[in-house]
């Protein structure tokens, strides 16, 4: 019998902590740059210009291996010193771009990260921490604690109806692949296929960021 093929992606919403409760069996990805170091992680995902040219500039620094969606690719392309620099951290380039996402704006990071995890990894069952947006009203990031986002309540409607119908797009693509949300309730705010279930947490409380993020010890 072949084993179950398990990848769990740690995102960066207020829930992302919930991966550490318990010990993780199976690969990791991360998005950006994680809210605490995952040790082992396969790769992080990276999808936008905003992050590179953070990275580029020295703001922000992301250890380990990354994979490198549409975007990141074209500012390889046009910072050829920096890809130099850092080839030896990018494991790969992905640029899928499924027929349910409008644009690449519109496919974040997690999306990039969860439709790799299944595509290439070819996952059986894919563990979601930090996907607080399609459970709340709830966009914030750890991303926005070191790169200015505008978070005001019109920007967070018109990102959460972007995004949400995306979740509904890959969990459909991939209908053979389990999903496994981990958050504190079961209320889905998309359409709940048979292929994808919550996790329920009760009385566990999310940590201050402060001094989370790898290499920033002043955040």
């Amino acid at each position: 019998m072949a084993t179950k093929r398990v990848v769990h992606v740690v995102g960066n919403g207020d829930n992302a902590h919930l991966y550490k409760v318990k010990k993780r069996i199976g690969l990791k990805l991360t998005c950006n740059l994680p809210p605490f170091p995952v040790p082992g992680a396969y790769a992080s995902c990276i999808v936008d210009f905003k992050f590179m040219h953070a990275m580029t500039i020295g703001e922000v620094v992301c250890p380990g291996d990354w994979i490198l969606g549409q975007r990141p690719k074209i500012w390889m392309d046009q910072h050829p010193s920096f890809y130099v620099n850092y080839s030896k951290q990018v494991k790969g380039f992905y640029t899928e771009l499924p027929d349910y996402a409008a644009n690449y704006t519109d496919f974040n990071c997690g999306h990039m990260a969860t439709h790799f995890a299944c595509n290439k990894l070819r996952a059986d069952e894919v563990h979601l921490y930090g996907f607080d947006s399609i459970l709340d009203f709830n966009l914030r990031s750890i991303t926005d604690v070191y790169l200015s986002s505008l978070r005001d309540n019109d920007n967070n409607y018109r990102l959460s109806d972007n995004w949400r119908p995306v979740w509904v797009g890959l969990f459909k693509e991939f209908h053979n692949t389990n999903f496994i949300l981990h958050h504190h309730h079961d209320k889905l705010k998309i359409p709940q296929g048979p292929n994808v279930c919550v996790e329920v947490y009760k009385n566990t409380k999310a940590p201050d960021v402060k001094g989370s993020i790898p290499g920033r010890p002043d955040l």
